[in-house]
């Protein structure tokens, strides 16, 4: 195969979906293609005179990632066909791109390096990652001692005779990875643990779906089963479908939570339940608007939801018994594989998964049940966990 061919597709195909993306999408989704395509398209030639064997099957990926790019264009759930033949093989090309940076580099150099198509094997790992969810039961002790500075807390060895179950999901991202069919299941074994509360952090969309109108409704839908007990926010991506969200929400009986409070009565007694709506600005002022608007109650546990950790720190000390956040993904490409609980987002100050302290503030973030952003997840696997909130008087 010539290089020449490969890269005069890549240019093409990468200047074709640009154009279609900006006239049917608009800017912002034309520069993410660009970005995307250019960046995959520039690793992928300089290594092709390298593949070896993979020359063979590079050009065909590479049409198959362009059509993926260009039908993005649409927002529309696509069949298992599509995505078994297209979404999935060019996310894999994608990733396995990007992981080749090194080599890439490396060339540019001057050097030889060898094993040059090692980044697409690992890649293969991570289409296995981004269609499974590790089944976890997590203890969380909320105990409120004082933590100094925001890090990473232990459970705690305290129990008590009987824990408020909850259930989190969030970051479903419907799409290639998550169809509604694999959501819907996930939400039937959620009614079949039969938690006290079930809290929904937002992004339950993507590209793909967005638009799709009934699909969001169809997937969450075994959970009017649990009427009374499922609580959600919006998270980033759920503003550029909010009537879709909504209409989702009211549809299955899940009370959508738009910087407001609620009473939940469980078995164990009330739980005020505090949504906070995804913001871009000004967030401290408007998360404490609503903290005050909604104040504490004596002897209520008090539960926020909150899409987005990066704004756990900004609230005042003693404002939440627990956060609930997702959006990370829990870090997305890390070395859980290899028995290190780290991600990428390990060396930022957000926290990326676990648990989280502040104060006398705790914070959980959830791995997510689906992903979005990076074509793949890699060493970080998904969340499917019952929570168990051991809540100790203070």
């Amino acid at each position: 195969m010539d290089q020449a061919i490969f890269g005069l597709v890549t240019l093409l195909g990468t200047a074709a979906v640009v154009v279609r993306a900006y006239m049917a999408r608009g800017r912002l989704f034309a520069a993410f293609a660009a970005v995307v395509l250019s960046t995959h398209g520039a690793i992928a030639c300089a290594l092709f005179p390298t593949l070896g064997w993979l020359q063979f099957v590079a050009l065909p990926l590479q049409i198959v990632t362009i059509v993926n790019y260009f039908m993005l264009a649409k927002p529309k759930m696509r069949t298992t066909a599509y995505r078994v033949l297209v979404s999935w093989p060019a996310a894999w090309f994608v990733a396995g791109s990007l992981i080749s940076v090194p080599w890439a580099v490396a060339l540019a150099l001057g050097f030889d390096p060898p094993l040059t198509w090692l980044g697409w094997l690992v890649a293969l790992g991570g289409i296995r990652q981004s269609l499974a969810l590790t089944e976890e039961d997590v203890d969380l002790v909320l105990d409120g001692r004082p933590v100094r500075g925001l890090r990473r807390v232990g459970h705690g060895l305290q129990r008590t005779p009987r824990p408020l179950r909850v259930v989190q999901l969030t970051d479903p991202h419907l799409g290639p990875f998550m169809s509604v069919e694999r959501l819907s299941e996930i939400c039937e074994r959620i009614v079949e643990a039969s938690p006290d509360l079930v809290l929904l952090t937002g992004d339950y969309l993507t590209m793909e779906s967005n638009g799709s109108q009934t699909a969001l409704t169809q997937a969450l839908s075994p959970l009017k089963e649990l009427k009374g007990r499922c609580y959600a926010i919006r998270g980033n991506h759920d503003l550029e479908a909010p009537e879709e969200v909504a209409a989702a929400m009211e549809a299955t009986g899940i009370r959508l939570l738009i910087d407001e409070a609620a009473r939940a009565d469980t078995v164990m007694g009330p739980v005020q339940v505090i949504g906070l709506d995804w913001h871009w600005r000004d967030r401290k002022p408007r998360m404490q608007a609503v903290l005050d608007r909604y104040p504490r109650v004596s002897g209520v546990p008090r539960l926020v939801m909150l899409h987005d950790p990066a704004a756990f720190a900004l609230l005042d000390d003693g404002q939440a018994d627990l956060v609930f956040s997702g959006h990370t993904h829990g870090g997305q490409v890390g070395v859980f594989n290899l028995g290190f609980r780290r991600s990428v987002l390990s060396l930022s100050s957000i926290p990326d998964h676990g648990f989280w302290g502040l104060g006398s503030n705790r914070l959980y973030v959830h791995r997510g049940t689906g992903h979005y952003g990076y074509p793949l997840r890699l060493g970080v696997p998904g969340e499917e966990s019952v929570l168990r909130l051991h809540v100790l008087p203070s």
